[in-house]
């Protein structure tokens, strides 16, 4: 037996996403039926319209969601029907190499991402006879969506959702770049390019754990303001500059870090980050992109520079979402202040415009109940 539900989808790169109805299946063994609250509009969807990356079209977009569990299917352990749920646009399934050793944000199943396939080779949405996947196997652009067990954690009844879609991705990504890929300290000197969703959350990590100048490089006024209120030091338009106050803020010695948070990545800011760090510096690339480094060999071994690529911040998502919105309860992580403007479903074009054009942190759809 299926049902029908709204959802926003993209039949296929450069085409903007279309509302309409699909069909969505039962939950199978070990899967689970979540009707979302909200979805947060990540720049990672906005990627996979655009064609700048790799995902099986048609597609239902959508990897950041909050909402209820309405159904589950055979075996189901994880959640039960009526729990609040955030998804983990990676899943972890516990039991793999990766996940076994502390390392959910690598687990093998998340290999169908780009696909939006379930590990049977099978999909849960359709249209018109067509199979349509999820991104990253989820979907939240959908009013309700078919997700495996490993894809759902349980919060609290009482977190908002709108709140709590930001958690899926964005936030710990961007804390986790700071905290756990980087590894910063006390008293570091970091270096953020980029204050959109993501980096804004790389600020607010890097401030937490104790780095005493927080310095951030975004070109859009608004977001180094934001980035302020989310605990950034100094704040810059261009990297020239910020490298500028860098020398002089370290006597020389240069940052302890940069973490590369731009909404696309290229060459150019590679380099700025490169050239920021100094003696054991580390360079975190959480961004995506089309950026290469070119950069001679000298250049890492004379200081003894790293280099250091980031996946879900490299976060434990079934540790690291709930100690994420204890903080957020207890008044040490902003997520309110994340989420400049709300729309509808039917809204999710603008959107992303408004993303591109720099007016939001973070745009939130909230589904009609």
């Amino acid at each position: 037996m299926s049902m029908t539900t709204r959802a926003a989808i993209c039949r296929e790169p450069g085409r903007p996403w279309e509302i309409t109805d699909v069909e969505l299946d039962e939950p199978k063994a070990n899967e689970v039926r979540v009707r979302f609250h909200a979805a947060g509009l990540c720049h990672s969807d906005d990627h996979i319209q655009k064609g700048d990356a790799f995902m099986r079209f048609p597609v239902v977009g959508g990897h950041e969601g909050a909402g209820v569990v309405d159904a589950v299917g055979e075996g189901v352990t994880r959640v039960a029907v009526g729990d609040h749920v955030v998804c983990s646009f990676i899943p972890a399934c516990g039991s793999c190499r990766y996940c076994s050793t502390g390392r959910q944000n690598l687990c093998d199943a998340g290999k169908n991402a780009s696909t939006g396939m379930f590990a049977d080779g099978t999909f849960r949405f359709h249209l018109d006879g067509e199979d349509l996947g999820g991104l990253c196997v989820l979907g939240t652009f959908a009013e309700r969506a078919v997700i495996s067990e490993f894809s759902c954690i349980k919060i609290a009844d009482d977190i908002p959702f709108d709140v709590a879609a930001l958690v899926s991705c964005g936030v710990p990504t961007g804390w986790g770049s700071a905290v756990h890929a980087a590894g910063v300290r006390a008293g570091d000197t970091v270096v953020i390019y980029g204050a959109g969703g993501v980096g804004s959350n790389a600020v607010q990590g890097a401030r937490f754990a104790g780095a005493k100048n927080v310095v951030v490089v975004d070109p859009v006024e608004f977001k180094r303001d934001m980035a302020e209120v989310f605990g950034a030091t100094h704040t810059f338009a261009d990297a020239a500059s910020a490298h500028e106050f860098v020398v002089e803020t370290t006597w020389g010695e240069l940052a302890d870090h940069a973490i590369i948070t731009v909404g696309v990545l290229h060459d150019a800011v590679i380099d700025s980050a490169l050239q920021v760090v100094g003696k054991s510096g580390q360079v975190t690339i959480t961004a995506v992109g089309n950026g290469s480094i070119d950069a001679p060999a000298g250049m890492f071994i004379g200081y003894q520079r790293r280099v250091q690529g980031a996946i879900f911040g490299g976060c434990n998502p079934l540790h690291d979402v709930p100690r994420l919105l204890g903080l957020y309860r207890s008044g040490d992580l902003k997520l309110d202040e994340l989420i400049t403007r709300r729309y509808r479903l039917d809204e999710v074009n603008q959107g992303y415009q408004d993303m591109v054009d720099g007016k939001n942190v973070r745009g939130v759809v909230v589904h009609e109940q």
